[in-house]
């Protein structure tokens, strides 16, 4: 691959402009000039001009490769990096890469194998440097902590204030979702051996088989039903029998939701099940469950406003982890008959799951379940938006930003965290 240095070198050679180049192709196709002269004249190379004499080159197209993507497609890429920066999504060079990628298999369907790589994006970064900029990130916003600053805090509530200004969301909770997800582990039994006897091999913790639970409620207390998702494949259809009503299931190797899962779940799950009234605001964590291109054109075709809650903030800025899940938990280990903790493991089966969780769930539907979602949001500051309402003792302090701290994030980002973030130049709009 040519480094970023060798391509800059071989675009300063270039010492002739394209207003030149037109002006002479003019003076040779009026007869004024013959290939020679107007090479000479107008200081552009004779071999490119004759090309463009020719009709081998059309006149203004740009020399070396073809462009691997369109220029709608790269626009089109270009459009989703800025919209993704703005809600808090600020993509890497690496996701870029991937969803030009797509792009580009989509239009080439017979290609096996993607031919973009580190020369496409030297030169999609030289054709775009006027829209976006590639910047590191500040250490301390990376998600390596455990606490959030205060800063982050204040930067996410003045994009949530704008979002919902923007929008005319202030009066309208109904319209006002978040999505969260929560992890059950199964575990076994326990049974009566004696004292002296050897259990032999003892799994190793984390070993137990997880099922993960996307759920998402408005700021009213309504729910989508809820996403089951099984660790590996599951057999047949008995793990879906006894769930809770239109749950949707689907499973991963962690057992957790990931990028593809969560694409299904928006396309064919809530958007089915959303309400009607538009615009709707979804307010989710996306540095676990990224977006995707599809999922982006659905959303805007579909007029939901995506808005991403920055890492390590659970504790703070999540409804649902404040109260239902818990409750949740409470529940579910009641029906189990099992005193392990909320996050612990749980006397019941994976086949048997779905059967405890649709009784469980039923405390979402209760008063108590809906008023505790209600009281999640306000909790959170999500609705009403109230930036008082988090505890600041909860909050490391504002930490001043130097020059000795690196590049600091783009103002387009709205401050909501990442590495190697994919901003917008300059201050937003």
């Amino acid at each position: 691959m040519p480094s970023r240095n060798h391509l800059d070198k071989i675009r300063k050679n270039k010492k002739w402009t394209e207003e030149a180049m037109e002006r002479a192709l003019v003076e040779v196709k009026s007869g004024r000039c013959t290939v020679r002269q107007a090479a000479k004249q107008f200081g552009v190379p004779k071999s490119s001009l004759g090309d463009r004499v020719s009709g081998r080159v059309t006149p203004g197209s740009r020399s070396g490769p073809a462009q691997l993507i369109a220029s709608a497609d790269e626009d089109r890429l270009v459009e989703f990096s800025l919209y993704m920066s703005k809600h808090g999504f600020p993509l890497t060079k690496q996701q870029v890469v991937s969803f030009a990628s797509s792009i580009y298999k989509r239009r080439h369907r017979r290609v096996a194998f993607s031919k973009l790589g580190q020369t496409w994006w030297l030169n999609f970064r030289k054709r775009q440097e006027k829209n976006i900029t590639n910047q590191q990130a500040d250490f301390v916003v990376r998600g390596k902590t455990v606490c959030m600053r205060k800063e982050q805090v204040n930067q996410f509530f003045h994009l949530l204030n704008s979002v919902m200004d923007a929008n005319e969301l202030r009066d309208k909770p109904r319209q006002i979702l978040n999505c969260c997800e929560t992890g059950f582990q199964l575990g076994r039994k326990r049974v009566i051996y004696p004292k002296s006897s050897s259990l032999g091999y003892k799994p190793p913790p984390g070993s137990r088989d997880h099922i993960s639970i996307l759920a998402c409620f408005s700021a009213t207390g309504e729910d989508i039903p809820p996403f089951i998702i099984y660790s590996k494949a599951y057999p047949g259809v008995c793990y879906k029998t006894q769930g809770p009503p239109d749950a949707l299931y689907g499973w991963s190797d962690s057992g957790r939701v990931n990028s593809e899962l969560f694409k299904r779940w928006f396309l064919k799950h809530f958007l089915v099940y959303a309400p009607k009234e538009r615009p709707l605001l979804l307010i989710f964590d996306g540095h676990k469950s990224p977006v995707n291109l599809e999922v982006l054109e659905a959303a805007r075709k579909k007029n939901v406003v995506l808005l991403c809650l920055p890492p390590n903030c659970s504790h703070l800025l999540q409804p649902l982890e404040l109260g239902l899940f818990p409750l949740l938990k409470q529940r579910f280990t009641t029906l189990t008959g099992d005193t392990c903790t909320a996050e612990a493991c749980f006397a019941v089966s994976k086949k048997d799951f779905t059967g405890v969780f649709k009784e469980t769930y039923q405390a979402a539907k209760e008063e108590e379940g809906v008023g505790i979602v209600k009281e999640g949001f306000r909790k959170c500051g999500l609705y009403p938006p109230d930036h008082s309402s988090i505890n600041n003792a909860l909050l490391m302090p504002s930490r001043s930003m130097s020059p000795a701290d690196g590049a600091s994030l783009s103002t387009a980002a709205q401050g909501v965290p990442t590495v190697d973030d994919l901003t917008v130049a300059g201050p937003s709009s």
